[in-house]
């Protein structure tokens, strides 16, 4: 990890938008659904910093929908923030991001995540040491070309004016981030991630990450639109539960983000607001050979969306 040439990190831009985009998204998402209203709870946290979490339930589209801003400092990093930067083992922190999880409640419209975040560490006599990560995923429970494409063509776009190499770099990072190793399927289509970006300055990666926050709800919402009128039965929401099982899965035994937030005395509530409210596991089941639900597995499988070699 380089080391950036400024004495003081700017973090405040960071964090202006970073508010006015969980206004945003949260407007346009309640907006949508047309029935629930997102509540705010506003927290601290005694060691430093705190939060606000916006969670709408029982919507006539959205299960649940949570939408979380936080900025938490301390004098020493989490384990799980130094694990693979053991030089900074013993820095103060500050660390800042929104965090979103969409659980829609028609098995067609698949669920979403996003998350953008800065941190920066500091040592006394020694610059700071800052990075952005970010990214968002798609978990669809009924396999939908179109829908994946134009979730890695909205990606891509966002990623484009910043170098070509990133939506490819970013897209594989987020393949091998986003796999249950114990299942040997991915969480959902991927999308993008990425982690410890500081090349090329602040400025730089500051621009970069938030055209990666614009872009989710462009890459989003038309699916949702597309598909939440889409006619299921008992069966496929059924289905639904048990394939929300994997997000758990995934979120509470390989989740960094779950993680930290744990391990930096976050508020629990806001941390855990990415399961969904209603999963189910059935031990030993399968899909019947041919049907839709057995299309899915092939369809968690890291590939091309965009059919082309370069990207």
């Amino acid at each position: 990890m380089t080391k950036p040439q400024q004495s003081k990190i700017p973090a405040h831009l960071f964090e202006s938008w970073l508010k006015d985009l969980q206004v945003r998204i949260c407007s346009s998402l309640q907006s949508l659904d047309g029935k629930s209203n997102f509540e705010i709870t506003s927290w601290e946290r005694e060691e430093g910093g705190g939060g606000e979490s916006r969670l709408l339930r029982d919507g006539a589209i959205f299960e649940q929908a949570g939408v979380n801003f936080s900025r938490v400092s301390g004098d020493q990093l989490p384990p799980t923030a130094s694990a693979q930067r053991p030089e900074l083992a013993g820095r103060s922190f500050e660390a800042m991001g929104i965090s979103l999880v969409i659980h829609p409640k028609n098995p067609h419209a698949p669920t979403a995540h996003m998350n953008v975040r800065l941190f920066h560490a500091e040592k006394e006599g020694e610059p700071p040491v800052w990075w952005f990560g970010g990214g968002f995923d798609l978990t669809p429970y009924y396999p939908v070309l179109e829908d994946a494409q134009h979730w890695h063509q909205t990606a891509k776009n966002a990623l484009d004016p910043h170098g070509s190499e990133l939506y490819p770099k970013f897209k594989d990072e987020c393949d091998r981030y986003f796999f249950l190793p114990h299942r040997d399927e991915t969480r959902g289509i991927g999308g993008i991630f990425f982690d410890d970006l500081n090349e090329g300055g602040f400025d730089r990666c500051l621009a970069l990450t938030q055209d990666v926050g614009e872009a989710f709800l462009n890459g989003y919402l038309p699916i949702v639109e597309r598909r939440h009128h889409t006619e299921f039965d008992d069966t496929q929401r059924q289905f639904q539960l048990y394939r929300r099982g994997r997000y758990v899965e995934f979120n509470l035994l390989f989740d960094r983000g779950t993680l930290f937030g744990i391990q930096s005395g976050g508020r629990t509530e806001a941390i855990l607001m990415s399961l969904p409210p209603l999963v189910r596991w059935q031990s030993g089941w399968t899909p019947e050979s041919g049907s839709r639900e057995a299309e899915l597995s092939d369809f968690l499988r890291p590939r091309d969306w965009l059919g082309n070699s370069s990207s």
